[in-house]
């Protein structure tokens, strides 16, 4: 696979600009809305920005059991967890198929839903066959337990970022990120994916690596965490640490 190639093989991008934001911004006001919790939030961006390729926006009821049963969308593709937007009964009678949904995020309009359908569900099902548990103290599923009873699938539109993204100055999407390995003439790129600090042992996994690599992709997970994690603004320190004094130029820092 050429290093630019997306999962799936398209490089999803569902943010609008100039008229047609415009325009959706207009017809925002006339529409339902749904107030998003922060993992809805955080769905909705990466939908948008293409970090879920091919997905272009929230998951029908074909994709979402394929997924569930095959760790496969419909169409084959490879796809381990089902991306989805749950909503209350009392939501999903008054949403109707074929028209748009206002996405909000506290008083942001951060765009809209093109809702194709909605369908229930089994919850305990869906935590059988994606967790391989139905135990509440798995955090996966508490919150699918705790989601509505409803699903809405449909392509959604980004039209505004959210508020209050955490450290913006590394935050870089696919697009950026792909045009960084070939300005630096990266084709071969080793990414390593942590949400805790980096220990001697991964810097030494990322060294035997970069033997064989042209670059490092360092990506942190830096949302939610468990009260007994170490904050995120020490871990992007270490980690800004490792990379100016080991890995040097040849690596990128990016969430």
């Amino acid at each position: 696979m050429k290093l630019t190639d997306p999962h799936g093989g398209v490089l999803v991008n569902r943010e609008v600009t100039g008229r047609e934001r415009d325009q959706l911004m207009r017809a925002a006001s006339g529409m339902p809305r749904l107030q998003l919790d922060a993992r809805q939030i955080s769905d909705v961006l990466m939908i948008a920005t293409g970090a879920y390729s091919p997905i272009e926006g929230f998951m029908g009821e074909a994709d979402y059991h394929s997924v569930c049963s095959n760790m496969r969308l419909a169409n084959g593709v490879a796809w381990p967890i089902p991306i989805t937007l749950s909503v209350s009964s009392d939501d999903a009678r008054r949403l109707c198929i074929k028209k748009d949904v206002a996405l909000y995020q506290d008083h942001l309009l951060l765009g809209v839903l093109h809702l194709e359908e909605k369908y229930s569900y089994g919850k305990a099902h869906q935590a059988d066959l994606v967790y391989r548990t139905t135990d509440q103290l798995h955090p996966g599923v508490q919150a699918l337990y705790n989601q509505g009873d409803w699903l809405l699938g449909g392509r959604i539109s980004l039209i505004n970022r959210p508020d209050d993204v955490s450290f913006p100055e590394y935050r870089k999407d696919p697009s950026e990120t792909r045009t960084i390995f070939i300005n630096r003439g990266w084709r071969r790129v080793v990414a390593f994916q942590t949400r805790n600090p980096v220990h001697r042992a991964h810097e030494y996994i990322q060294k035997c690596a970069m033997e064989i690599a042209d670059g490092l992709l360092l990506h942190p997970l830096v949302g939610e965490t468990k009260s007994d994690d170490v904050p995120a603004d020490v871990r992007m320190r270490s980690y800004e640490k490792i990379l100016s004094t080991t890995i040097r130029s040849r690596a990128l820092f990016s969430q």
